[in-house]
């Protein structure tokens, strides 16, 4: 696979509350430069990045109830109509977590389907954290998603205690079938993405999406 390939796969991503305007620019600029699929951005700054953005075919996507997933569903839901209705062409949303541990399935079910009913036509991307969950949480959590038909099962929002693993992203691709599955947390350089997309990932969130295609390692970057 040679690096205009890898670059498809990459959201890149810059979430951390420090990011300023310029990063953001620059963030864009670099999605231009390498053919990057999308930007992964926090949604006050979609309409930034969907003027630098114009008559590319570099997506937006944005996250939503994150990084910890607990919001009330109807905030969730609101959210992502308010990120879609400004630009956003993807949402990645934080599943809750604690309802899994509650053995809450129904309401956790219910939870997925609200936001993905205000997503419409938008691809919605399902945030397990999966660092936090057995591998029985992760099973059933992706079987839910799998009966939902959301777009995509997430490993992790980089904010937590660990991020991607690659026997994870093999558990998840196993369980949803023809769903896709985004590895984010912890992806810095070429053999680990490759090592994920091996695995079953079809997306790759990262901050180190330069260092990834150029085969570099970036000891800096978290998610």
């Amino acid at each position: 696979m040679n690096t205009k390939n890898i670059s498809q796969f990459i959201d890149h991503t810059a979430l951390t509350a420090e990011k300023n305007e310029q990063d953001i620019l620059q963030l864009c600029q670099e999605a231009i430069d390498n053919h990057f699929l999308s930007v992964c951005i926090n949604s006050a700054y979609i309409p930034l990045a969907k003027e630098k953005l114009a008559n590319t075919d570099v997506k937006i996507c944005t996250v939503v109830g994150f990084p910890l997933g607990a919001n009330l569903s109807s905030v969730k839901a609101f959210e992502s109509a308010e990120a879609i209705k400004a630009g956003a062409d993807e949402i990645d949303m934080v599943i809750n977590v604690g309802w899994i541990k509650s053995n809450k399935w129904d309401a956790v079910r219910a939870d997925i389907a609200e936001v993905l009913a205000a997503c419409g036509d938008k691809p919605l991307k399902v945030i397990l954290e999966t660092c936090l969950l057995t591998k029985e949480e992760i099973v059933k959590a992706c079987e839910i998603c799998k009966f939902l038909k959301v777009a995509f099962v997430k490993t992790s929002t980089g904010f937590n205690r660990g991020g991607a693993t690659v026997e994870d992203v093999a558990l998840m691709k196993k369980n949803v079938g023809d769903i896709g599955v985004k590895a984010s947390g912890g992806v810095r350089d070429t053999q680990t993405a490759l090592a994920m997309i091996e695995a079953g990932a079809t997306r790759i969130g990262a901050s180190a999406g330069i260092a990834i295609i150029h085969g570099l390692q970036d000891n800096n970057s978290t998610y």
